[in-house]
């Protein structure tokens, strides 16, 4: 995993996920993940480039979920350049020594001679011992280490955001999780079909096989995801979505020249297709649950780039950030 640390904006460089057919990267703007940030770089544009495995990065996130606080410093360690994590957590320790202050002492509270045990000299006033059983915060402070490369400009370039020609359709899709859930069904009919048909059924093959699932959109509002084998053949269609407006100051050709115009002025039979690994699919669908809003943009037969916008609920007017998932289509 790479990270790009500017000045306004953390993105991951695009990297190789999930398989050789898909890969992720996200553009998030620094006020979604800090709450101040000081960043010095000799680099264009205030810029650091980092390479940091995943593996130590998330023991570290999770080390601070429960945390008061968490800071990231970049710093070196016997010549190693490291990104070091601080987390502060509050523990909770009872103090258990002494008698209650309030005398729930179960021992007889009188003396021999009939007086309070414990009284001061005008016998008014009851002696309260300094042990309380209140409950006390401690802080602990927990450092979490995590090696980086420092990544040159010109490497960058190289390991960016894969190029691919204008979309042909581009949609909203419906709610993530629902059509993971249909997704996933498919995916089970698959993988049961193929055990019932007695083929290369032993456990190894059935828990490695994963099928190929058809996802088809068009420019009049309709995605349509299905399943074709030698022996089923379903699908699920939704209707009535939206295919947003392109704003014609980033496009690189005139808007009545874009494929899109091309795809809806053929009509709602004009469909752009791409073929997806069933259980990789699976996995993108569960960025759902940032609740967001997600972009499909279909090249007929190359490749799917899915943009999620990621709500900041705290700033309304805030740019929102976007996880962006590129999967390339499996031929026929």
């Amino acid at each position: 995993m790479g990270v790009s640390l500017a000045g306004i904006r953390i993105s991951p460089v695009w990297l190789p996920q999930f398989s050789d057919f898909m890969s992720l990267s996200s553009s998030l703007s620094m006020d979604h993940i800090f709450d101040s940030y000081q960043l010095q770089s000799a680099e264009p544009s205030n810029t650091i480039n980092l390479e940091l495995p995943l593996l130590p990065l998330q023991r570290a996130l999770k080390s601070a979920a429960n945390g008061t606080s968490a800071s990231l410093r970049l710093t070196k360690k016997d010549g190693i350049p490291l990104l070091s994590m601080t987390i502060t957590t509050s523990t909770t320790s009872k103090n258990d020594g002494g008698p209650s202050r309030f005398g729930h002492n179960k021992r007889n509270p009188l003396n021999a001679q009939g007086v309070l045990d414990g009284d001061d000299d005008d016998g008014i006033f009851n002696i309260e011992p300094l042990e309380t059983h209140l409950n006390r915060e401690r802080e602990k402070i927990i450092t979490q280490d995590i090696p980086v490369r420092v990544l040159h400009p010109e490497h960058v370039e190289m390991i960016m955001q894969p190029k691919v020609r204008e979309p042909d359709v581009h949609i909203q899709l419906p709610p993530l999780m629902s059509l993971k859930a249909i997704s996933d069904r498919f995916t089970k009919l698959a993988v049961a079909a193929r055990v019932g048909s007695g083929t290369n059924a032993n456990n190894s093959t059935i828990s490695s096989y994963s099928p190929k699932l058809e996802i088809a959109a068009n420019m009049h509002g309709s995605l349509r995801l299905s399943l074709n084998t030698d022996t089923l053949d379903v699908a699920s269609q939704w209707d009535n979505l939206e295919n947003p407006e392109l704003d014609p100051r980033q496009l690189g050709c005139p808007i009545e020249e874009h494929p899109s115009t091309k795809f809806r002025e053929e009509g709602p039979d004009k469909w752009a297709t791409v073929r997806v690994d069933g259980k990789d699919w699976s996995k993108v669908l569960s960025v759902g649950r940032l609740e967001g809003r997600v972009i499909a943009c279909f090249a007929d037969e190359h490749a799917l780039i899915l943009y999620v916008y990621v709500p900041q609920y705290d700033d309304v007017g805030a740019e929102d950030s976007v996880v962006t998932y590129y999967v390339s289509s499996y031929s026929v």
